[in-house]
């Protein structure tokens, strides 16, 4: 507990010197703990493969490495591509809100923050016109010898698994069904190299992480590798198009059926509906009033607008930051407001998964158990595999415990409910705005 209180003096000492959210600090304080140029890396990394560990956006932030490791350089700036320019160009910020019910199990709520159901990667290497291979297989032994050959040409793979077959998460095994990126950056005998969570490379037996991979089922054995490094792009074509997408996308239609009632500004308006919503069945009161549903959904709205298929802050800072960068480039005179305006709109969605997560903090030793546990997937990973699933299983205690004791009660369960949608029609406010500057610059 001494190094926990440490822990959170660090994160607290950088919010108050970045103005950051709890989240990103916390990860950027992890994440700095041990950095990739703090010791050697192990022997079979590909050449040029040397930063472990994305800072604000998982995808992008795997991708950077891959396109550094490569030799691919961003032609504005003759550097590598920042996490935040390739944010932008696999389609930014988006919004899908949808609560699925199952027999015998509180309704699980889903948000994506980030532009969906596109996959990033292709999305991003299409802008920057990259070739690359995207290949499945039914089977795991043919995939894994497209993954060696891979490797031996010196070329990393996106792999699509099962993050709950990845034992540094200390997980129990899942249904496959959430796709999880991750980078295989090389191979040391039998020990696959990862680049994850965490700012070294994870080491997997080839049949560990075959079980992974062959895990996801829609995707399973998905390999994505880079062709020829050399770019065929107009990057201010690709960053227009790629604004375009968002804009569209947060406008809709999306899928052009009946589920787009779910995506976008809809999807927004509609979250705050139902938060308001005292009367019918799919308003929160209801659907998550009692004291069980009532924790795991407030729960997984942290999780969805922080941690999740997102960035810190609904991934609308970093989204701000690549408005910031490539209005420079496209010459957009008001991509500066709207980048403004979505910092403004993340910050509004940071309070509100801070006011989640303050709700489940009521739990006393919850916010200790996570951190800890967080802090050891960082830190030692598989070495520390036991420990973790302790901790999952105490953190599954106390949401249990927390919930029969039912310390808000309905009046209160109300009252945070309506505050909670004040600051998603908040959101909803500053992005429409925004999406109305960025059309000012795209006609």
């Amino acid at each position: 507990m001494t190094e926990q209180r440490k822990l959170k003096q660090r994160i607290r000492a950088r919010m108050a010197a970045t103005g950051e959210s709890y989240t990103t600090a916390r990860r950027q304080v992890l994440a700095s703990g041990e950095t990739s140029a703090d010791r050697p890396l192990p022997p079979g990394i590909v050449p040029g493969y040397r930063t472990f560990g994305a800072r604000h956006h998982r995808e992008s932030g795997l991708l950077a490495h891959v396109l550094e490791a490569q030799g691919v350089r961003a032609p504005h700036t003759g550097a590598p591509y920042t996490e935040a320019m390739l944010a932008g160009l696999g389609g930014g910020v988006g919004f899908m809100y949808a609560v699925f019910e199952y027999r015998d199990l509180p309704p699980l709520l889903t948000i994506v923050a980030q532009h969906h159901p596109q996959p990033w990667v292709p999305a991003a290497l299409d802008r920057l016109g990259l070739t690359y291979s995207d290949e499945h297989s039914a089977t795991a032994g043919p995939a894994l010898n497209r993954l060696r050959a891979a490797l031996g040409a010196g070329r990393p793979v996106f792999a699509t698994v099962d993050r709950s077959r990845l034992p540094w998460h200390g997980l129990e095994p899942g249904p496959g069904t959430d796709p999880y990126p991750v980078v295989v950056a090389g191979a040391d005998g039998d020990i696959l190299l990862l680049d994850d969570e965490g700012p070294q490379p994870r080491p997997l037996p080839i049949p560990e992480f075959a079980a992974a991979w062959s895990a996801h089922r829609k995707g399973r054995h998905q390999g994505i590798t880079l062709g020829d490094p050399h770019q065929r792009v107009d990057l201010p074509d690709a960053i227009r198009d790629a604004v375009a997408t968002t804009v569209a996308h947060l406008t809709g239609p999306v899928l052009g059926n009946s589920f787009d009632a779910n995506f976008g500004f809809r999807g927004m308006a509609k979250l705050a509906e139902q938060l308001r919503d005292v009367r019918t069945r799919n308003g929160w009161v209801r659907r998550f009033g009692a004291p069980v549903p009532f924790f795991h959904g407030v729960r997984r709205l942290y999780e969805c607008l922080e941690l999740e298929y997102t960035a810190p802050g609904a991934t609308r800072p970093v989204y701000a930051d690549f408005l910031d960068e490539t209005g420079r480039v496209v010459g957009g005179s008001r991509f500066a407001e709207a980048a403004e305006l979505f910092r403004r709109s993340g910050e509004q969605w940071s309070r509100l998964a801070a006011l989640a997560l303050d709700t489940v903090q009521g739990l006393g030793a919850y916010t200790e158990v996570a951190e800890e546990r967080m802090a050891l997937v960082f830190s030692r990973g598989r070495d520390a595999e036991p420990e973790i699933r302790r901790l999952t299983r105490r953190l599954n205690q106390l949401a249990e415990e927390h919930a029969a004791a039912d310390p808000l009660g309905e009046a209160g369960r109300r009252e945070l409910f309506a505050a909670m949608a004040h600051l998603v029609e908040s959101c909803l406010e500053l992005e429409r705005d925004a999406v109305t500057a960025l059309g000012g610059d795209l006609s």
